[in-house]
């Protein structure tokens, strides 16, 4: 039995990685689990047995790299480092990851540039969304703790920073996907990180109404 297992969870993990390759050659939506299925060498029932459809495929493959700095940010409410120390660590530790681990910047930049949310990969936009909302909400959690120690100014509203500051992540890594030879990621993601959360404490009341 225990052979068994270890058989097919290799056959899934095989399957993860053809379909991570082909996926990153020809996109998402171009690609069918059958050529997928010939590509690793084993059937379409095998894909079938392991997925019921190419989006669960998709999102196990987004899994394998994207669980960890899911729960990464998710440990931010619970870290007991003070929380823009811990929001600049996980960020960070994200680029390096992209910029230096080739799984990494491949499954990223097939969900940048590689993939359509249409028909059978409606599934794939829930998925993002569920990570997106869920990420936001710690982010934001731990701005708020912030807040609460005097290390963010108090007028500002923490789902604003939570956005501003995940899409400020967002907007450097798809630039560099784009052209990774622009700029030195790492280096630049924390130049901007620091700017970012050096203008918090300072940020001014909003002017009085009227």
């Amino acid at each position: 039995m225990r052979r068994t297992k270890e058989d097919a969870q290799l056959t899934r993990e095989v399957l993860l990685d053809t379909a991570e390759v082909l996926f990153a050659q020809r996109g998402v939506s171009r690609t069918s689990l059958q050529e997928i299925a010939k590509a690793a060498g084993m059937t379409r029932g095998a894909v079938y047995w392991h997925f019921k459809d190419k989006a669960e495929l998709f999102n196990a493959m987004m899994a394998r790299t994207a669980s960890p700095m899911e729960e990464a940010a998710q440990a931010l409410a619970h870290s007991p480092q003070p929380p823009l120390v811990e929001l600049k660590r996980t960020a960070m530790d994200a680029l390096n990851r992209i910029a230096h681990d080739p799984r990494t910047r491949r499954v990223f930049g097939i969900a940048t540039q590689k993939v359509e949310y249409v028909d059978d990969l409606m599934g794939v936009r829930e998925r993002h969304l569920e990570i997106h909302q869920t990420c936001q909400l710690c982010v934001k959690t731990a701005f708020e703790r912030a807040q609460a120690l005097g290390d963010v100014s108090a007028h500002l509203d923490a789902q604003v920073i939570a956005m501003s500051y995940q899409a400020m992540l967002n907007g450097l890594i798809n630039h560099w996907m784009l052209d990774p030879e622009a700029f030195d990621l790492v280096t630049c993601g924390e130049q901007s990180l620091d700017l970012f959360m050096g203008g918090l404490k300072q940020a001014p009341p909003p002017p009085a109404a009227g």
